[in-house]
């Protein structure tokens, strides 16, 4: 079991931000399209948060053109540059799954001082 965790430990990132249901976040990743590489950025809010260690994942959602998208990020992917949180949010649920049937100022989530 201790090499299991030595094998982990060593493919986490150590600088990641406190990352909470709820919150507003910047993802950037690394998009490799042929042989030129570039960055891009996803922002929106996290809906869910699964598993834990090497295996953690957030869904981030946001709407743009009014249709919403959401996509599954590993955390401790080697393609994602950086996680930013721009701003928290306050809730009382672990999965942010009801904003989906929600749009416009519905499906805002109360800013944590």
């Amino acid at each position: 079991m201790d090499l299991i965790q030595t094998l982990n430990s060593q493919y986490m990132k150590p600088e990641l931000p406190e990352l909470h249901v709820g919150d507003t976040v910047r993802v950037t990743v690394r998009v490799k399209e042929g042989s030129r590489e570039r960055n891009q950025a996803f922002e929106g809010t996290i809906i869910a948060k699964k598993h834990g260690g090497i295996n953690e994942t957030i869904t981030v959602r946001r709407i743009s053109y009014n249709v919403g998208c959401e996509k599954v990020f590993p955390v401790h992917s080697p393609t994602i540059v950086s996680i930013e949180t721009v701003r928290r949010g306050k809730v009382r649920r672990a999965k942010l799954y009801y904003l989906r049937n929600r749009v416009g100022k519905k499906a805002k989530v109360k800013e944590r001082i």
